[in-house]
């Protein structure tokens, strides 16, 4: 039995948005045992020194195997290479101090035991399977002049499977839960990095979504959804979507229907922020920098909607490819428009809610996952303490294993 025992520090409770002094946390085989005052086990003790304990940090929205910006040439290349570079993604992840990746398309369950199994030094992993979409939709990276009947989704590399009308909706959909799906993804709009399609692009039709709806409810999951525009974020919430994914042109009006309806957005800034600044260097032309400005103009408004609304907001980053060396940005753009409790809170407690492991990850509780990073000062004074790639998070577990200690 492994047992691990975290002394003299502070406990951030990221629910209330305080710290608790004078706890110590219990970790045996995995799980959180205890939390109290004067805790004693025989165990391997880590002095925090007066650092704070807080649950490891949650990232809502990735495509692990986007290891290049080039998404095509991650679709062709092979299923083996895809992995070992998957694996490299989540380790940089992980070093970071996300514990838990949420994956929005292309990950499928090789990678889930891969970490469970310790052959990748990853966060443990959520996963829809491919992203669905339409033909011509955001996730059919098919050039215009290619009429091939597939884009390669048997590829690990490939984040979207194809499908029209509804019974083919209803089929590829059972074969994403019958591969170990906890969600169902769709692409209900227009996006950033397809081809064919503009923004405001709606996509499926109202009954292929209740389809996929219906499906993902009987197996006892929910359906994401690819949405920027406000028409198509309404009518995703309206026809039982309940993860939002980006929202960016969101209204409050549409916003309340969402929070009411039960729903969570995802909002993704940091993706459009990187691309502004790196776009050029990797080939986007005018078209693509039109989009990116449209949906980035929209992106710190959001935040403020979907707050004064009640919609709850979960992190997320969707840094694709190259892109991910910026992935801690996003901490500094919600800054802009959230404190710092709401941003700890979307990346734990509500990221907890919508990977359906609530009371397991996210929180520092009893029977908890021992997913914990130490942080270097008090981020809910300080959110940078949780920016510059785990440079101020001296300890990093996942699941009772430390991947990351730097105390001693």
């Amino acid at each position: 039995m492994s047992s691990t025992l975290f002394t003299g520090g502070r406990v951030l409770d990221a629910e209330a948005g305080v710290l608790r002094e004078g706890l110590d946390v219990l970790i045996q085989d995995g799980t959180i045992r205890a939390v109290g005052q004067n805790l004693s086990a025989d165990a391997e003790k880590i002095d925090l020194k007066g650092k704070t304990l807080m649950p490891g940090l949650i990232d809502c929205h990735v495509h692990v195997v986007a290891e290049t910006l080039n998404l095509w040439a991650n679709i062709i290349a092979p299923t083996s290479l895809a992995a070992l570079r998957s694996a490299r993604v989540m380790e940089e992840a992980l070093q970071r101090g996300f514990t838990t990746l949420r994956d929005l398309g292309g990950a499928d369950i090789g990678l889930v035991h891969g970490v469970d199994e310790g052959l990748i030094d990853g966060p443990r992993l959520v996963i829809c399977g491919k992203g669905l979409t339409t033909t011509g939709g955001h996730a059919d990276l098919r050039p215009r002049t290619d009429d091939r009947p597939t884009m390669m989704h048997e590829r690990l590399g490939s984040m979207g499977y194809i499908v029209d009308g509804v019974d083919d909706c209803r089929k590829v959909a059972r074969e994403m839960i019958k591969g170990g799906a906890k969600f169902i993804k769709i692409m209900a709009n227009g996006g950033v990095s397809s081809p064919n399609d503009p923004i405001e692009s709606i996509q499926f039709s109202r009954d292929e979504i209740l389809a996929i709806v219906e499906e993902a409810e009987n197996a006892g999951i929910y359906v994401s959804a690819h949405v920027y525009t406000d028409a198509a974020i309404r009518r995703c919430a309206e026809l039982g979507v309940h993860s939002l994914e980006h929202c960016n042109l969101i209204t409050p009006e549409t916003a309340k229907i969402a929070a009411d309806k039960g729903c969570i957005a995802v909002p993704t800034l940091v993706a459009y922020e990187a691309l502004h600044l790196e776009g050029k260097r990797f080939g986007f032309g005018e078209t693509e920098f039109a989009k990116i400005d449209t949906v980035r103009q929209g992106g710190l408004r959001s935040l403020e909607i979907m707050r004064d609304a009640g919609l709850p907001m979960a992190f997320g980053s969707d840094s694709l490819g190259e892109l991910r060396s910026y992935h801690c940005m996003e901490f500094e753009l919600l800054a802009k428009v959230l404190t710092p409790a709401e941003i700890i809170r979307s990346a734990t407690t509500i990221g907890g809610q919508l990977c359906q492991m609530e009371g397991k990850i996210g929180v520092i509780a009893e029977g908890a996952h021992a997913d914990l990073v130490v942080v270097d000062g008090n981020p809910l004074e300080d959110i940078t303490r949780l920016m510059s790639d785990g440079a101020h998070l001296p300890v990093i577990m996942r699941g009772g294993q430390v991947f990351k200690n730097t105390l001693n």
